[in-house]
This record gives C-alpha cells, structure tokens and sequence, in this order.
C-alpha cells in the first residue's frame, strides 16, 4: 500500500512516499478503498508537531483527516455496511491515515456517500461539516432567529457553517477579503464585513453565537460584539479545561489548558459570556444527518483545487497559504 507519511515532526518538512501492509481491519472495521482525501491545516500543525502535547501519535504516521471511497472489506460485527458501498468519513483522530490506498475505520465514524457528490467533492466534506455542526447544533445549540457571526467565511469551515446556520433559521455575518464577499453572500450571509476595510467590532453587535477560527486578537474583538449570554466558540484554541478532561488529558496538560484559556475566560466572563473551545470528533451519525442536507440541496461543498495524490506535498502547501476558498481536495484514486 502506498501512503504518504512523517517520521518525526518538522516545521515546514515534506512528507514521505512510502510502501507498507495495508492497516489492520478490526471486527468493528470497515477497510475502505480510498478514491479522494481531503487536505486540512489540521494536516499541517500535526506535521509540524503542534499538537504533539495533546495528540500523542506513534510514528512513523500517515496523515489524513478526510476521506471517501469504497468498502471493500468489513470487520465481523460490521452491520451498517457491506463491499461496494461508497462511503466518506473524518476518521478518529487515533486512527488518522487518508493519505493512502487504503484505510479501516470503525463503522461508527462512517456514513454513506451522499449521492449527488462526486468522490473528490464529498472528501472534502466531513472535517469542516463536522466542526460546524459540533459547534452551531451541539455546543451552541443555535435557535432560529438568533444572530451568529462566522470568521473566516470564505474558508473550508466557514462555507459549510454559513450554511448550516442558515438552514437552522439563524441570521449570519461573517468576515473575509474582498475578493470573496460575492462567494460568501450566494452561500446565504446576511452581512459580510470585509476585513480589509472595516473592524467587525465596530459594525456588529447583538450576537448570539461567534465561531472563531482565527487568532487571538479576533478572538477577544470578538467579545464585543456578542450580548450577555452569548456563546464564544473557537476552533482554533486556546484549549479550556474542559477539552482537556475530555481529552484525558493527565493533571499537569490539564494545568496547562487552564492558564492558556484563563485570560479569554476571564474576559469572556466579565461580559457575560461564555468561552468555549472544540477540537472536532469523528461522528458517522453525525456525518449521516449532513448527508441528507446535502442531497436536499441545503448544503453544497466548495471546492478550490483538486490535486493529484503524488502532489500532496504541494497540496499541503497551499492550504497554508490561507488563501484557498473552501477545501482542497487530492485525488487519490
């Protein structure tokens, strides 16, 4: 099986195109033949070690976040699947490795492939429609009518947010360049502040909800625009003490996370608010219900660029730039 994958952890460093036995398929498993990948920042920061703390990997280790193919093989307790079935998942975060021919994953983390994407559109799926249900349906519980702000509305999150909260009935504002206002309006944005020209905290206030995946400026900017009550939400850190006990995290990390977070939630009290952060997990039912959006037309992908699989490596680059407009995607198959 060929596979692309790290060694140690290097800033900046290349993966490596390497030939090993295909993974493990436990009796929970599905071995799913994998046709499309989908490229994250998550893909970058695991690379370069950030998360090395919190996310104790094994190496050598093949990254990949994203993934949709075919089931060729399942475990022997697998019941919601069988060989042929066309499939697509964010597997969990211990079990990572999209950048292959193959991968097994636990049926529980997989959904069948909405029927009106291709391989490469629904790869680019699960992460960032996972993160932004986890965040509007789950964590903030966002109600019709109620006034959410989404940073970074251009980017591979914030395109399928903008449009889940607007399914869910919410009014939205959302920040990004120029250059892409026109993208985010036909995905359903009430207001769209162009950060080259105006301060969000100077045009927005009364939010409800603010789903940060930006740095540590926006994220305090963003307090001022939210009203008592309201729920600031970042995918982007810093961790809180509740990620850490979920995490498991040991004492001494949990310490950690709490005098990384103590300042936003210092801040975020003060105001009335409340502080929050979610790194994402791996939700087949989760991933089943956005399957219905998007073949109900709710939910689209947007995709930037497609590369092919032995170009991962300039992939991976790219999506660093920040200047992709929804998901890259590497064709794998």
């Amino acid at each position: 099986m060929k596979s692309f994958l790290i060694d140690r952890y290097t800033k900046g460093g290349a993966l490596r195109l390497g030939e090993g036995p295909e993974p493990e398929l436990r009796e929970n498993d599905v071995m799913v033949e994998i046709h499309a990948a989908g490229v994250n920042l998550l893909d970058n920061k695991i690379r370069d070690g950030e998360f090395k703390h919190i996310l104790p990997y094994r190496l050598p280790l093949v990254l990949g976040n994203d993934v949709a193919g075919v089931v060729v093989r399942v475990g022997a307790n697998v019941r919601q699947f069988k060989p042929g079935d066309e499939v697509y998942a964010r597997p969990a975060q211990d079990r990572i490795g999209a950048f292959a021919e193959y991968i097994a994953m636990d049926e529980a983390d997989v959904a069948m492939k909405p029927n009106n994407l291709t391989m490469e559109e629904a790869a680019s799926i699960p992460l960032v429609a996972l993160t932004a249900w986890q965040v509007l349906v789950e964590r903030a519980n966002l109600q019709k009518g109620q006034k959410v702000l989404i940073h970074a509305g251009s980017g591979g999150v914030g395109t399928i947010a903008i449009q889940l909260a607007k399914h869910l009935g919410a009014y939205v504002a959302t920040t990004t360049s120029t250059a892409n206002i026109a993208l985010v309006k036909s995905l359903g944005a009430d207001v769209v502040v162009d950060y080259k020209n105006d301060d969000f905290e100077k045009v927005l206030q009364g939010y409800d909800v603010v789903l940060n995946s930006l740095g540590k400026d926006t994220l305090e900017k963003s307090l001022g625009v939210m009203m008592p009550g309201g729920k600031l939400i970042s995918i982007s850190g810093p961790p809180d003490p509740d990620f850490a006990r979920q995490n498991n995290s040991g004492w001494l990390l949990q310490q950690v996370m709490r005098l990384l977070s103590s300042g936003i939630r210092r801040k975020s009290k003060r105001r009335r608010t409340s502080y929050s952060f979610l790194f994402m997990t791996a939700n087949g039912g989760q991933l089943g219900k956005i399957t219905s959006l998007i073949e109900a037309g709710d939910i689209r992908p947007v995709m930037n660029r497609v590369f092919p699989f032995e170009r991962i490596n300039e992939a991976l680059d790219y999506v660093e730039t920040g200047r992709a407009k929804g998901k890259v995607v590497v064709a794998v198959k």
